[in-house]
């Protein structure tokens, strides 16, 4: 494509669409914020005042509700989903 104003082509890539929203729970939200802090498991569960394993599992469902591979791809995923201001 071309930009007719200056006849140079244009450089903007296609996006592909997000997708619905995922829906979180109260608690997701929370392991999310404290995940896009960059917090490990461990300290997430101190925060939130619950055991590890069950920040494991909300972490795992975080993952799994945008499609996402790792922890970092997750908050990616939810920043651009609007879940999360950075």
């Amino acid at each position: 494509m071309t930009d007719p104003s200056l006849g140079l082509p244009t450089t903007t890539m296609p996006v592909a669409p997000l997708g619905p929203l995922p829906q979180l729970t109260p608690r997701e939200s929370e392991a999310l914020g404290l995940l896009a802090e960059g917090l490990p498991n461990k300290a997430i569960a101190d925060r939130l005042g619950i055991s590890e394993h069950t920040v494991k599992f909300h972490v795992n469902s975080l993952m799994g509700k945008p499609g996402a591979q790792s922890r970092t791809e997750a908050v990616t995923k939810a920043t651009r989903l609007g879940l999360i201001l950075l």
